[in-house]
């Protein structure tokens, strides 16, 4: 989850480059799930592997697809592949209705009029449908199902947990920011946490960011100086008005914000490709107090890191807001819905950014210009409870400190049942992904405290259906 200005919430990077072996299949659902007037069906798509299953009792991995075609998420989350084999379980990847191949309405699925079926408890009645089937519609279930998801998809494995716990024996809730709605943490947390990783890097590289801007405007202030940028940065297009450069800024705003999400200690190759640790790679130009071109020039630099790791792309295309693989052009309109996640920033000693505060008026002004609909910033609060979920049970919260996402995660645990796992040196949901020899201590115990929760579950499931028997 991304600021919802340039990019979209996600998402899940691959810590090695793994093939796995699945096969495609499409499932039913109903278009509405919640209403009876309408009686159309479409099909998602899920990604299966039966190579490790016990057919006579061995559990369903499922992951709950968030944004994006599902293909990706299943090639980077090596966890589940990863330890599939000890638990002899079978594995799914459900997609999310209106990504990749998963669309209600083919071609016009992201029409205005096509979109008010993209919410997340019509995708959870979905996988719902899709794990009574896979479960052969039995009124008592043959297989533990554990679900399993980063980020947005994290947060369906949270509340699919929690509105369907007679289908799912446990969640692993990766960077799930449950906590990130309207009035339940400071609309500037997430970038204090970015400033924070690249403070860690190095304090200069703070400084130099936060200068850059205000240097960046005054230069752009004269067009003559367009051309020099152009060349200097490799940008696909000059900048030639206001609106030019305030899309330049948010698309730096936005790369600062990724390096940290992403700033694992493995290359990456999920958003675009990126060397390890990212953020110490692209803050060695900015080590040392520069101003004028020669600050500009630095952050040339950055940019090529970020944009062109591979020296593959042409140029920087600065105006493309959906640079990423995921085509995840839907996020959109569920952040001007029911995903109300206020951000801000602050400036001056708060944070590396321009100020920017959180307007909901002019915020919701534009969803409504956008898709004819305005925000409901309570709705998923009050559908999911916010922070409010006692009651629910066998949860992990699994949130790295490195991670701007964490600000709204769960930090502590709730219950005996619905615990947090917190990895001090870890980015966005790197316990998801798989085992790497990179990887930190701290994530590999947190990979550990994973299977001792599914150890339980399972073993709850196995005894509570014995006593049925």
């Amino acid at each position: 989850m991304i600021n919802v200005k340039v990019l979209s919430f996600l998402l899940l990077l691959g810590g090695v480059n793994c093939e796995y072996k699945y096969e495609t299949k499409w499932f039913k659902v109903p278009l509405d799930h919640f209403g009876y007037q309408r009686n159309e069906s479409f099909n998602i798509k899920y990604l299966e592997n039966e190579e490790h299953w016990d057919r006579g009792g061995g559990p369903i991995f499922f992951y709950t697809g968030n944004e994006g075609q599902i293909e990706t998420f299943a090639q980077h989350t090596g966890f589940m592949w990863d330890i599939a084999p000890d638990y002899n379980a079978k594995l799914v990847f459900a997609e999310h209705r209106y990504y990749g191949q998963s669309m209600p309405f083919g071609n016009k699925s992201m029409d205005k009029e096509h979109l008010g079926y993209l919410t997340s408890s019509q995708a959870l009645a979905d996988y719902a449908d899709l794990i009574n089937y896979l479960q052969g519609d039995r009124l008592k279930p043959k297989y533990p199902v554990i679900v399993f998801g980063g980020s947005y998809g994290g947060m369906l494995s949270a509340y699919f947990r929690m509105k369907y716990p007679h289908l799912v024996t446990g969640a692993i809730a990766a960077s799930a920011p449950i906590h990130m709605y309207p009035g339940m943490v400071p609309c500037d947390v997430f970038s204090r946490i970015v400033t924070s990783s690249f403070k860690v890097a190095n304090q200069k590289c703070v400084d130099n960011i936060r200068r850059s801007w205000s240097e960046l405007r005054t230069f752009l202030a004269s067009q003559n100086n367009s051309d020099w940028l152009k060349t200097t940065w490799n940008l696909c297009e000059p900048i030639k008005n206001s609106t030019d450069i305030q899309t330049l800024m948010d698309y730096l705003q936005s790369m600062y914000e990724t390096l940290a999400m992403v700033n694992y200690p493995f290359q990456s190759d999920f958003l675009m490709p990126l060397p390890a640790q990212p953020v110490r790679v692209v803050c060695q130009y900015l080590s040392e107090k520069l101003n004028g071109t020669h600050l500009l020039e630095a952050i040339g630099k950055v940019l090529q890191v970020y944009a062109n790791y591979t020296g593959k792309a042409k140029c920087v295309d600065y105006k493309n807001s959906d640079y990423t693989n995921l085509d995840a052009s839907g996020w959109d309109y569920q952040a001007c819905t029911e995903m109300i996640m206020p951000m801000c920033t602050m400036g001056k000693e708060f944070d590396m950014f321009e100020p920017s505060p959180w307007n909901f008026t002019k915020y919701s002004e534009d969803c409504h210009k956008k898709y004819n609909v305005y925000p409901r910033p309570d709705a998923a609060r009050i559908e999911y409870g916010g922070d409010r979920i006692k009651a629910a049970s066998n949860i992990v919260f699994s949130n790295g400190l490195l991670d701007p996402w964490a600000g709204g995660g769960i930090l502590n645990s709730i219950s005996s049942t619905v615990t947090a796992v917190v990895i001090i040196d870890a980015a966005h949901h790197l316990d998801l992904m798989a085992a790497n020899p990179n990887d930190p201590e701290t994530v590999r115990m947190a990979r550990a405290i994973h299977r001792q929760n599914i150890d339980k579950w399972l073993r709850d499931f196995r005894e509570e259906r014995s006593k049925r028997h």
